[in-house]
């Protein structure tokens, strides 16, 4: 039972909710949890915090990450802020990084992004482990309670509370013992720890369990059809083929862990900012059923196998229809087994005999194993026939979506195509064939839709810097619809941030990325296009991963300057976007 306790304090404060955890009768499954957690190595997990920032604990710089478990409202962990305060001021944060986890069903972002205001929580980081990943797999019962890892081993070496100076009723004037303190002054020492394991005093965290018993065949196959089975399936980009109960269950650790440090799925947009209509992640509930179903050891449950014989229909070549007109390369493109390419450009002459408005653009790429990107753009555009026009890109996890209705892309007739090309070896020889194809539209369009980009060419990334941060600006002379944000950085980018600054001085985030992924240069698609008045400045900020700690990174004693290659770098924020009509103010001035 919970032993609750409910004191005046000489201070004026009230405890309450406070107990010893070492007298709580834990069940023998969650209490081997507790006991295995002390001795093994800690599992990679990824969290944000409440400012969207995204925290992996692999890629953690300092020397000890010290997890401390909190939860809004509990007395004990509000007055613990100020010590680990002194702690982490103490020892450096290059030696000794804090991270408050607040794994309670009861609070969310906004809750705990007020109280750990009010309560001076920066800059220590506060995360929200919302779907409990690392309090269930670090058996974790109880605010208040410190977790000491080595990030060389990850594995801990101090579990328990921070000091005695909370007892059940009572609260001494200062802590005698600093259990905490003692063990980060030890290891940091090289000396043995001498006291490895203390009293935790907090409020009981409840682990949340499902209304009902999960299975395979009614709940977790369901999901799996609907969000993953399009790419783990034969003959498609993931890894391994979710292609029946056997399968699913014998991957279901790598499942587990992928979910942990959001790997996938492949969507990087932090929910708290906008609504994209090509939203392809899955949701809370559905993540904590499929975790849940994991520990309980992935039960089958009755019935067929909802993913037996259950293939995708092969993808179409054209899956927007039969082009009207296709951009062809003279003669397929050969791609040596090894070496660094440099960009190819290979002119394409049209045949278009009359201008044309484009409806809707596929880029169809032949080989993906060695396809970087590709992109194509034209001179001879309206009245700027020497400028040279961005007209299409493609690049692995590219959606390829359809221009809006109403918007249209100008090809004038005899147009002259740069396509760019640029390959990556895979270490035998390969072709590609890749083709584009165009949709034209029967009437005009009532606007011209426009991919726009806001650049920083002058960045400098110091060599070892975790998080250098870098920005770009671009702005709106005329109302203009925005349809699509799209990041583009390298192997060193960790996140982005898309904001506008109205003219009125008001500011808002229009797509946050707290974990940059180069493998999936995704198009953010708006399920409503964002009207950026006249005068607005859209500001693109960034940060780049330079340090060891980034597995990407091709070498983190370099200096990076903007370059072509993956192990240069770039800073773009694309847009697509559509001027609106004069005539058409008044009707689009409500759009939010």
């Amino acid at each position: 039972m919970t032993r609750v306790c409910s004191i005046a304090l000489a201070t004026g404060l009230l405890l309450s909710f406070c107990a010893r955890a070492e007298t709580e009768a834990l069940p023998s499954a969650k209490a081997a949890l507790v006991d295995e957690a002390k001795s093994q190595e800690i599992a990679n997990f990824a969290l944000l915090d409440y400012r969207g920032n995204f925290h992996e604990l692999r890629r953690a710089q300092a020397k000890v990450v010290v997890l401390f478990f909190t939860a809004n409202g509990c007395p004990i962990a509000r007055q613990s802020i100020s010590k680990l305060h002194r702690l982490e001021k103490r020892f450096g944060r290059e030696a000794v990084a804090v991270w408050l986890v607040n794994s309670s069903p009861a609070d969310d972002r906004d809750s705990v992004e007020k109280e750990a205001r009010e309560f001076g929580v920066w800059p220590l980081v506060e995360l929200l482990d919302e779907y409990q990943i690392v309090a269930r797999n670090l058996g974790a019962r109880r605010t208040c309670e410190a977790i000491a890892i080595d990030t060389q081993t990850w594995k801990p070496f101090f579990r328990g509370g921070i000091d005695d100076q909370m007892t059940p009723g009572a609260k001494k004037p200062k802590a005698k013992e600093k259990y905490l303190e003692a063990a980060l002054t030890e290891f940091l020492n090289g000396k043995p720890i001498s006291v490895a394991s203390a009293p935790v005093e907090g409020c009981a965290i409840t682990w949340e369990t499902p209304e009902k018993e999960i299975t395979y065949t009614k709940d977790i196959a369901p999901i799996l059809k609907a969000k993953c089975v399009n790419c783990h399936s034969p003959g498609n980009i993931g890894p391994f083929a979710m292609s029946n109960y056997k399968k699913v269950r014998g991957w279901s650790d790598t499942i587990q862990e992928t979910l942990a440090t959001r790997r996938m799925p492949p969507w990087h947009a932090d929910p708290h900012f906008g609504n994209f209509a090509n939203d392809r992640s899955i949701t809370p509930a559905e993540t904590k059923a499929i975790l849940r179903w994991i520990e309980l050891g992935s039960p089958r449950g009755e019935g067929e196998d909802p993913l037996e014989d259950h293939l995708p229909p092969p993808a179409d070549k054209w899956p927007m229809g039969t082009p009207d007109y296709v951009i062809k390369l003279a003669q397929p493109e050969e791609i040596p087994a090894t070496g660094v390419l440099d960009y190819r450009h290979r002119i394409v002459e049209s045949t278009l005999t009359e201008d044309h408005w484009v409806g809707g653009i596929y880029v169809r790429p032949d080989n993906k194993k060695v396809l970087h990107h590709l992109i194509v753009r034209f001179k001879g555009v309206h009245k700027d026939p020497s400028g040279e026009v961005f007209f299409v890109g493609w690049a692995p996890g590219n959606m390829q979506l359809p221009f809006p209705n109403g918007a249209g892309k100008f090809v004038p007739k005899g147009v002259k195509f740069d396509v760019e090309l640029h390959y990556t070896t895979n270490g035998k020889p390969e072709t590609d064939n890749s083709e584009v194809g165009l949709y034209f539209l029967k009437d005009t369009p009532k606007m011209s839709f426009e991919t726009r980009v806001a650049v920083d060419l002058d960045f400098d990334v110091p060599a070892g810097e975790p998080n250098s941060r870098w920005h770009a600006i671009t702005s709106f002379p005329k109302d203009t619809l925005i349809y699509d944000l799209t990041p583009h950085m390298h192997l060193r980018g960790s996140w982005f941030k898309f904001e506008a600054l109205y003219p009125n001085g008001t500011r808002e985030v229009l797509l946050s990325v707290p974990r940059y992924d180069f493998n999936w240069q995704t198009e953010y698609r708006l399920t409503d296009p964002k009207r950026m008045p006249a005068g607005t400045w859209l500001i693109c900020t960034g940060g780049y991963d330079n340090s060891k700690a980034n597995p990407n990174n091709p070498d983190f004693a370099k200096r990076v300057h903007h370059g072509e290659q993956s192990f240069d770098e770039m800073f773009m924020g694309f847009m697509n976007v559509a001027e609106v009509p004069a005539t058409e103010g008044k009707q689009l001035s409500s759009v939010k």
